[in-house]
């Protein structure tokens, strides 16, 4: 990506409102997914669930609001945005190198998504047994539960890992260099990033089979795999390539894969 032009703050937290309430729709759209996976940790809540939800949309519409901002402050600095975004809200114009390619990225993430599932084959014999088996209606009501959770993935995930901590991760070097950091500062924010959006799966991962050395290998490095790839789409793409590359992934391990038995 090119660095852009200064962008005037009131555009970026028209923006920045916009992804927020993009964010806690998905939030919404998560919640059949979760019921399907850890129904027995849901039923435990002390409130109706369609309240869960509407707290739990408020609460990430104005986190990730306030997060978009910053990392659309920040990334002007560093190369890092949102250009086709910022075309159609904004009207600001789009550079050359910004030229979105969307078939790269969704190959891109379907492929990332194919090296997972083929790598769970190898892991998965040495996993230990499950203590909370995700309950399961079904492949077709799996993968339909599957597609509204991708929408979270593709959004939320993107949103936080990449617009606002990768961003975050470059713009310090350069705060610190006083100038635009040399490739290996992106490569540094994209691997750590991912590691992070892996880590952030261990929760789940322990809720279904505890924690030992093969459990976190799994869950930390399968999903970074799909983060370095949208990493990379978002420091040579923009956000938008990011999105449509985690959204793809998702789409295979939680819809095709469903689909065709082999879920993950």
């Amino acid at each position: 990506m090119g660095v852009p032009a200064p962008i005037p703050a009131r555009h970026d937290l028209k923006l920045a409102m916009l992804l927020g309430l993009v964010a806690g729709l998905s939030v919404i759209a998560l919640m059949p997914y979760l019921m399907q996976v850890m129904p027995e940790r849901l039923a435990r809540v002390p409130i109706p669930l369609p309240w869960l939800a509407a707290v739990q949309a408020l609460q990430t519409m104005l986190l990730i609001g306030a997060l978009s901002f910053c990392g659309l402050r920040m990334g002007h600095r560093v190369g890092l945005g949102a250009p086709l975004l910022q075309r159609g809200l904004n009207r600001r114009p789009l550079a050359a190198a910004d030229r979105p390619r969307p078939g790269r990225a969704m190959v891109l993430g379907a492929a990332g998504a194919l090296v997972v599932l083929a790598a769970m084959r190898a892991i998965d014999p040495f996993l230990p047994e499950m203590l909370n088996p995700p309950a399961q209606a079904g492949a077709g009501t799996s993968a339909l539960n599957g597609l509204l959770a991708s929408f979270y993935g593709g959004i939320v995930e993107e949103l936080l890992l990449r617009l606002f901590l990768m961003t975050l991760l470059v713009w310090i070097v350069a705060r610190v260099r006083g100038t635009l950091p040399g490739p290996a500062a992106y490569w540094t924010a994209i691997v750590l990033a991912a590691l992070l959006f892996g880590a952030g799966h261990l929760p789940a991962a322990h809720h279904i089979w505890g924690l030992d050395a093969v459990v976190v290998l799994r869950t930390v490095g399968l999903n970074a795999v799909i983060g370095i790839v949208c990493g990379w789409l978002y420091w040579r793409q923009g956000l938008e390539m990011a999105m449509l590359a985690h959204f793809s992934a998702d789409i295979v391990l939680h819809i095709l894969a469903p689909l065709l038995g082999a879920a993950p």
